[in-house]
């Protein structure tokens, strides 16, 4: 297994560029800039042993501090950011911080999925902020507090804001606010626990919350709407010295005109799933309920490897790209969310990106979204040759193609054979062959008399030139056509199987016959024909296993025309950045067995996502989207895991192959509980020699006891039989 490669002077610079933090102006302004290109050395350097294994990670400054059940900012300095949780009903976009004084900021804007404004659009969600000022009014001794400054900050899997109140009695009570979604109401409780940390009794005094705010008839789908936060205590408290207090208010919206217990907008098809006020969760409840299901999902596909940084993002990785999943009319729809990108799907944050995913995590709404995703494309396939729009809206009443064909049904064809061959359903993998083929018939009447597939753009929807033709369509389409060669040899359509294998051959000699060249000095793709600037998306023939141009590719993205201490830019030359990409890259540089190059990036950038200035997930984009927490981007970085470091594929309902190469200095690590193939297992590698060759141990657990044990040179994938 190969250990290093050259290195630009770009790489090295980030020794000396990590501790990077833009200035904020604004509640709003809260992710950090992108970078300055950094100063080039010389256009290579030969990195020696010692420099090689260095670790990039621990040159950056970090904010938060490691726990064990989550991530915790001290604070010690003005600071804003900002984090989006996600229920069945409701996405809340908490913006926080500590300002020039000291004193805590918070705004909390509100996102109904289900109150559909009108035009019932893509981004017809309810949306309404509560900034601070809608609180209680609390009052100490008499008085309001003099100030409220923010000391913690916690974040696990809800966020809890801890603050000092400071009286002219000099009192000594801590307010600790807890805000968490509700899992499946549209509300969100945030919960004030005031601890006397004083040796003398404190009076709290709380006047009533009693917030309305009623919209306007013919602004939405449903009629009016009924925006509320209210408390559940008011009047006078004792409080003792070392004792607390309790108070919850719960933010929530629904049809103004709406009867108790009647199903609210987006649930008519799953009235088996609403709450009947008999039971409706008390505001503690919720809170555990939201605990209760970060645990569970921490159960499943648990990483174990010396670094707690990547097992705790990894965590949370799960988290957000699991709960951002909406029960909509059209059934439970995954969304990106952003405050943008609700009750809707697209071909590539859902097919593509995080579908495939669905099945290792095993969680079942994630599974049905999955499913109900390709349902909803399917709707779409017709005999006039339009394109499967690239977006279904609007709990799935509508839809949008204002981009053309993006390469859509690449998308799906290769997500739907992922997921298909994962979710170790053949009765499903049956259900979606229909589409699956469609779409692949459907990429193939755009084939070139190059032998490659055109498209109208590609999954940035014209931000970058794409020419008629680009590589990432080309490169979603081989990989759809061998996943959906696996998936018809499983159900014995041996003669399509073939035929699939032999169009992803040739398929692959034409991509390297269109795309290959010299760009920039750089022997490795142009992204269109013409294209004359380096690309982010070169990373992608390595990630589907194509490695004709791997040395070059590898120096390409690791230069300083396109590494950034934020990521990988999506162009050189421009600021942007999409970590999307950047997350591909690496799963491409893992799966070239460049193991320690890619880990050292890898833990570089999860520790600045988990620890650094904006926490704790992976983002969208700079500068579009002031880095928004969308949930696929977890999605892909989770994949990073699965297929990139234990390189992991799916070959069959219960046959995969994996290469779960290990890193210098590493001995072991484990993947448990993974929920594919209809089964629940372990995977773990170990290191059975320290020198010379490498030799490893793999090891397959199942429930049931059984044990697969077997040596493995590290020389390449492994098959593996459930």
């Amino acid at each position: 297994m190969k250990k290093s490669i050259l290195l630009s002077a770009c790489a090295i610079s980030i020794l000396s560029a990590c501790s990077h933090q833009a200035p904020r102006s604004g509640e709003q302004q809260v992710a950090p800039e992108a970078p300055q290109a950094q100063m080039r050395l010389n256009d290579q350097v030969q990195l020696n042993d010692q420099v090689q294994l260095n670790d990039l990670a621990n040159t950056l400054n970090d904010r938060w501090q490691l726990g064990d059940e989550g991530i915790t900012w001290q604070v010690q300095d003005k600071h804003e950011d900002h984090i989006e949780m996600s229920g069945e009903q409701i996405s809340a976009i908490i913006y926080y911080g500590s300002d020039e004084q000291g004193q805590l900021t918070l705004k909390r804007k509100l996102v109904w999925p289900m109150l559909r404004t009108i035009p019932n659009d893509t981004h017809a969600s309810l949306i309404h902020d509560f900034p601070l000022s809608v609180s209680p009014e609390i009052m100490l001794g008499g008085k309001p507090p003099a100030k409220e400054s923010l000391a913690r900050v916690t974040i696990d899997g809800t966020l809890n804001l801890t603050s000092q109140l400071s009286d002219a009695q000099g009192s000594k009570v801590s307010l600790s606010r807890t805000l968490s979604p509700s899992t499946t109401g549209p509300k969100m409780i945030e919960r004030l626990r005031f601890t006397n940390q004083g040796e003398q009794t404190v009076v709290l005094e709380f006047k009533p919350l009693n917030y309305k705010v009623e919209t306007d008839a013919d602004k939405g789908v449903y009629g009016r709407y009924l925006i509320q936060a209210s408390s559940d205590k008011a009047g006078q408290y004792s409080l003792a010295p070392g004792s607390d207090l309790e108070l919850f208010v719960t933010f929530e919206a629904h049809r103004a005109n709406r009867q108790a217990g009647e199903a609210g907008p987006g649930q008519a098809l799953t009235q088996a799933n609403v709450l009947t006020p008999a039971q409706e969760l008390t505001p503690a409840q919720e809170i555990s309920a939201r605990k209760d299901y970060v645990a569970e999902l921490n159960q499943n596909l648990r990483l174990e490897t010396p670094d707690p940084v990547l097992n705790k993002m990894f965590e949370f990785a799960k988290l957000r790209s699991a709960e951002s999943i909406f029960r909509t009319k059209g059934g439970l729809m995954h969304g990106p969310g952003g405050g943008r990108y609700y009750a809707a799907i697209w071909a590539n944050d859902q097919a593509e990106y995080i579908n495939p995913f669905f099945p290792f995590l095993g969680d079942k709404r994630g599974n049905e979204s999955a499913i109900n995703s390709f349902a909803h494309f399917a709707r779409y396939m017709n005999d006039e040759g339009r394109a499967i729009p690239s977006s279904i809206i609007a709990e799935g009443d509508d839809y949008w193609n204002g981009a053309g064909d993006r390469g859509d049904c690449a998308m799906i064809a290769y997500g739907a054979s992922r997921f298909a061959l994962a979710y170790g359903d053949k009765q499903q993998a049956r259900e979606l062959l229909p589409l699956i083929d469609w779409c692949i018939d459907f990429s193939y009447k755009k084939q070139t008399q190059d032998g490659v597939i055109a498209s109208d753009s590609d999954e940035l929807e014209g931000r970058f030139p794409a020419g008629e033709v680009n590589l990432s369509t080309n490169m979603l389409t081989y990989g759809a056509l061998i996943s959906s060669a696996y998936l018809n040899q499983e159900l014995g359509r041996t003669e399509l199987a073939s035929d699939y294998r032999q169009r992803a051959e040739a398929l692959k000699a034409a991509i390297e016959a269109y795309f290959g060249a010299t760009v920039q000095g750089f022997d490795t793709y142009q992204y269109y024909l013409g294209n004359d600037k380096l690309r982010a998306w070169i990373a992608l023939p390595l990630t589907f296993g194509i490695f004709d141009r791997k040395q070059a590719t590898l120096d390409a993205l690791l230069s300083d025309y396109l590494w950034s201490p934020e990521g990988i830019y999506s162009e050189a030359g421009n600021k942007t950045f999409w970590d999307r990409a950047t997350l591909y890259a690496f799963r491409g540089i893992f799966s070239a067995q460049e193991t320690d190059t890619a880990m050292r990036y890898f833990k570089y950038y999860s520790r600045k996502r988990l620890l650094g200035e904006h926490v704790p997930y992976a983002v969208e984009a700079w500068p579009e989207g002031n880095q928004r927490h969308l949930s696929a981007e977890s999605a892909l970085y989770a994949r990073v895991v699965t297929e990139g470091i234990f390189g992991m594929e799916p070959t069959g309902f219960n046959r995969l192959k994996v290469a779960p190469y290990l890193p210098t200095g590493w001995n072991n690590m484990c993947l448990r509980g993974i929920r594919a193939f209809n089964s629940k297992v372990d995977l773990c590698v170990n290191r059975t020699q320290a020198k010379g060759d490498d030799a490893y141990q793999i090891s397959v657990q199942q429930p049931d006891g059984k044990e697969q044990k077997f040596s493995w040179d590290g020389k390449g994938p492994v098959s593996l039989s459930l």
